[in-house]
């Protein structure tokens, strides 16, 4: 069983998000001791941007491709074989400005590839990931979950992942990590106990 373990917090070892999606791999790897974990830090290894560069590097043949386009060509590739080997996924996802960060969007926009993880079809698209699991790790200074303001971070990795086919997604939830101490304290250890007795309580 391959784990795929993504941070995205630009916070280093500040990070709440971080935190809590070591402790998610942690179980995971006790609940399943032979599972292969590879890990992909977008903050300190950030993957380019999706841009016309990139279209043009994936339209050259190889032989053709200058060395700009070499590594858009081969950075798209790896991202997207790294993701389609992965049976599971732990995202950590904090909120910056009401959406998740642009290094993580990065990520997404190289795995979102048509006849690859999603094909269009006459009856509409249809994804080619439903195979996967993925616990997305969702930190915020503020309480959003449910409400408008969290429609471009939890809501869309939601609508995104589902596009994708895959809807065997658990959210572990620590918001209001700004309302003051006793709230980050209560936040952070509810997190933790659904880790530890929710996620794996079946493995």
């Amino acid at each position: 069983m391959k784990l795929l373990h993504i941070d995205s917090s630009i916070l280093g070892d500040n990070s709440a998000s971080r935190q809590l999606s070591r402790e998610v791999v942690k179980a995971w790897q006790a609940a399943e001791p032979g599972v292969e974990v590879s890990y992909r830090d977008l903050a300190s290894e950030a993957i380019d941007h999706f841009s016309a560069a990139t279209l043009v590097a994936a339209g050259t043949p190889a032989e053709l491709r200058d060395a700009a386009q070499k590594h858009e060509a081969e950075l798209s590739a790896a991202t997207l074989a790294q993701f389609l080997e992965a049976d599971a996924v732990v995202i950590a996802a904090p909120m910056y400005n009401f959406t998740i960060p642009t290094q993580l969007k990065a990520w997404i926009d190289r795995i979102a590839v048509a006849g690859q993880t999603f094909r269009y079809t006459e009856a509409g698209p249809q994804g080619l990931c439903g195979n996967k699991k993925v616990i997305v790790v969702s930190t915020s200074g503020g309480i959003h979950a449910g409400q408008a303001t969290g429609a471009a971070h939890e809501d869309y990795l939601k609508v995104m992942l589902g596009f994708l086919g895959i809807t065997d997604i658990e959210f572990v939830r620590a918001h209001g990590l700004a309302y003051g101490d006793e709230v980050r304290s209560k936040a952070m250890n509810d997190a933790q106990a659904q880790i530890k007795q929710d996620l794996f309580s079946a493995a």
